[in-house]
This record gives structure tokens, C-alpha cells and sequence, in this order.
């Protein structure tokens, strides 16, 4: 992001030289633009704000919404068929004590996740994405730098050594802060995460994108690299969906945008009167794994939600 857009732009003719002046001083000492330059300075790829909003929907209204956004948008280009669609297989990492999991489950205004993500059915050509995904308050900042398949391994985490060559300063900084995040907490791989992803990206507007979710799977594991082979998957999505008195398994429908979010999305909200819902996968899938090992530390409204 550069200045220009981290800071308004104002109209010369209708405010005064001085009003700018002592407007931009106090922009500049707001927490969040020192927070922009701070990371700009250490090397950071700085981000737009972004947001994301997500719903349960019955199957049959995915054909309906996927009319709806045709004029405003177009398949992803990673994805393949008819409906455009692609594998996500997600390792979550967490401290012992699932620091990163009950922070989500506290909502904390200030949480992050740590996971490592990779498309298509491993092993393959995709390459692995290190991600750091952030919640501050209601906007959602993303880090991630890309490795190829063969060189993701715990030892590359564990390491002080860079064993990697990166295509830029930001993809190396993004892989020093992951290993400092997974040191600073004692990260280590907790459960896989495997779903079908159909996604759009819009024609108009700068960022927006819509995806659906579906076929949401889990494998618990302890292993950062066997990307669940050998193991037995298991539906994340039912009982969720059953909760909401659906008889068939739901779809995961999420909006992305930045904080000026197109008419076209506000409109496609209204139209099927869509109601968001908090849909975490990894804590999820924490909630179903620890009602089958008899956690009594999971949240009342999580047993009602897995156990209807």
C-alpha cells in the first residue's frame, strides 16, 4: 500500500491549506496509519483491509446465487469443470494448548491463525503456502509466502536457517515471521483440514470474491507432512447444517471484500436474505474431535451443534 493510499485525498477548492494540514497530522497519529508505517519500515508487505462474511446455505441456492453474480464475476482460473472447482488441504498448527483454537473460541478481538495450505489432492505440483491470518477487530490481514512441495518439512520450521529461495523481500519476510510465531507459541500440527472450493472473483471492483465451500472433511494428525495419506477423513459439515434443520449436508458460502463493499454484494445478501453465521473449519473440527473423545472443555454451544 503506498502513502497515497493509506491517506484520503482531499479537494483543494473546498477545504483550506490549514484544515488539511491538521487533518493529515492526526491521521498520521492514529494507531492504525504508525501500525502501516511500522511494517512498511521492517519490510512488510502491507495489505488493504479486507473482510469477510460468511453463510450456510442449502445446496440448491448455489446454482441460484452462482446466476446471480454471473454478470459480476468470473471463475477462478485455478479451478477446473463445470462448476470451476479445486481442492483446499489445510494443516492447522496450535500450541499445546490450543492457544490458537480457544482464542477463536473467546473471540478475541486480536487472534491469528497459523496454517499451512497446498491445492489439488497432495502429493502433487501445487506448491505449499505458509499463512498467517489475522483478525484485528473485524478486519482480516493475511500473510503467506510459497515454498515448493518438496521442501516443506518440519525441519524447515524448526531451522534457523533459510533453506529457500524466495521471489521477493515480502515472501521472506512473511516465512521469518511464521517460524517466529510457531517458536514464540510452540506451534505443531493439530488437525487437517480438506474441502472443495468453487470460487469467483469479481469483474468490477478491485477486490470481491465469492466461494463456496463444500464437502468439508478433517483428519486429526501430528505429522507436518503426510498431508493425510493413509488416513480416514471425516465430515466436518452435517451436523452443522442438521442444526440449522437442513436434511442434507450445507455449503459454506463466503464473501470477500474490502471495506467498501460492491452494491452487487449488499444486493446478493438482501436477495436470499442470507443470514452470517461464525464458521471456523479448524475449530470445527476441534469441537467434533474433542465431543468423540469426551472433552468436557467444549463450549455448550458447541455440544448442541455437534450432538443434534
Amino acid at each position: 500500500m503506498s502513502d497515497k493510499d493509506a491517506l484520503p485525498s482531499w479537494d483543494d477548492a473546498r477545504i483550506s491549506k490549514e484544515f488539511q494540514k491538521k487533518l493529515r497530522k492526526s491521521i498520521q497519529r492514529s494507531p492504525r496509519h504508525r501500525q502501516i508505517q511500522a511494517r512498511k519500515r521492517a519490510g512488510f508487505e502491507v495489505q488493504l483491509d479486507r473482510h469477510e462474511a460468511k453463510f450456510v446455505i442449502p445446496p440448491p441456492m448455489v446454482a441460484e446465487i452462482r446466476e446471480f453474480i454471473r454478470p459480476f464475476c468470473q471463475p477462478d482460473p485455478h479451478g477446473s469443470g463445470d462448476p470451476p472447482e479445486y481442492i483446499v488441504t489445510t494443516l492447522q498448527l496450535d500450541s499445546p494448548q490450543l492457544s490458537l483454537h480457544h482464542a477463536k473460541s473467546n473471540e478475541a478481538l486480536n487472534r491469528f491463525k497459523l496454517r499451512v495450505r497446498t491445492y489439488g489432492d497432495p502429493p502433487g505440483s501445487s506448491p505449499v503456502f505458509m499463512e498467517i491470518k489475522r483478525k484485528i477487530r473485524g478486519t482480516i490481514v493475511k500473510s503467506r509466502t510459497r515454498i515448493p512441495f518438496d521442501c516443506w518439512s518440519e525441519e524447515l520450521v524448526r531451522s534457523t536457517k533459510v533453506m529457500v529461495d524466495f521471489k521477493s523481500s515480502q515472501e521472506e519476510t512473511a516465512f521469518l515471521e511464521f517460524k517466529r510465531l510457531v517458536r514464540e507459541i510452540d506451534a505443531r500440527p493439530f488437525i487437517l483440514i480438506r474441502y472443495v472450493r468453487e470460487s469467483y472473483f469479481s469483474r468490477l471492483d478491485r477486490y470481491a470474491r465469492v466461494s463456496f465451500d463444500r464437502k468439508l472433511t478433517y483428519q486429526p494428525t501430528d505429522s507436518w507432512d503426510s498431508w493425510g495419506e493413509g488416513g480416514r477423513w471425516m465430515s466436518i459439515d452435517t451436523p452443522q447444517t442438521q442444526n440449522k434443520g437442513y436434511r442434507f449436508s450445507g455449503v459454506v458460502l463466503e464473501l470477500k471484500t474490502l471495506s467498501d463493499t460492491p452494491q452487487w454484494m449488499i444486493d446478493l445478501v438482501m436477495n436470499f436474505s442470507l443470514a452470517r453465521t461464525g464458521h471456523c473449519k479448524y475449530s470445527n473440527a476441534v469441537w467434533q474431535e474433542s465431543l468423540f473423545r469426551g472433552n468436557t472443555a467444549m463450549p455448550a454451544y458447541a455440544q448442541e451443534l455437534l450432538s443434534s
